[in-house]
């Protein structure tokens, strides 16, 4: 069994809406030292984090603590917004992709959510992921056997853990705290 901490990363300087990645606000770069903080006593654990910067920053405190090294893995990463879809009406489109199921979405967007899992299920060590809203609730969906885009309304650097059994099997150990999150 291996147990993988799901960190969400701090509140970023701009809207999913506004720019493709932005990096953290003040409050964001304050969140990452906090958690870095509540997390560095129990490890050093090996870390992967999201290829967004507002991921990176988020990771940055810990991975100095720990002298760990940036590892990026790419299927943590955001959900895509579907072709065709202007930066200013992305918001809109997770909005309501939110209130809905993964079978709504269908492709591509079930094969994003494979892959999350995948990289969750490779971890053969216990392991701090830094990521998104929607990639973290697709680990915990599978935890709680829900077919749902959200199951848990993450806040910002809330940490959520997982056991994966050698099957491929997810429990919820700590659901990460929760938040009345706005898309913006």
């Amino acid at each position: 069994m291996t147990r993988v901490h799901l960190v969400r990363h701090g509140r970023a300087a701009a809207g999913w809406d506004a720019d493709p990645d932005p990096g953290l606000d003040a409050l964001g770069k304050q969140q990452a030292v906090d958690v870095g903080a509540r997390l560095a006593p129990i490890g050093p654990l090996h870390v992967l984090t999201s290829p967004l910067l507002r991921c990176q920053e988020t990771a940055a405190p810990l991975l100095a603590a720990w002298r760990y090294p940036l590892m990026i893995e790419p299927r943590i990463g955001e959900i895509p917004s579907p072709a065709g879809v202007a930066m200013a009406d992305r918001g809109e489109w997770l909005r309501d992709a939110m209130r809905g199921t993964w079978t709504d979405l269908g492709l591509p967007f079930t094969a994003y959510r494979d892959a999350v899992l995948a990289a969750v299920r490779t971890c053969r060590q216990e392991t701090v992921m830094f990521s998104h809203f929607v990639a973290i609730n697709v680990v915990i969906g599978a935890a709680l056997g829900s077919d749902a885009l959200v199951s848990r309304r993450l806040d910002h650097v809330s940490v959520s853990t997982v056991e994966v059994d050698d099957d491929g099997s997810i429990r919820l150990v700590e659901g990460g705290r929760e938040a009345d999150t706005v898309v913006r």
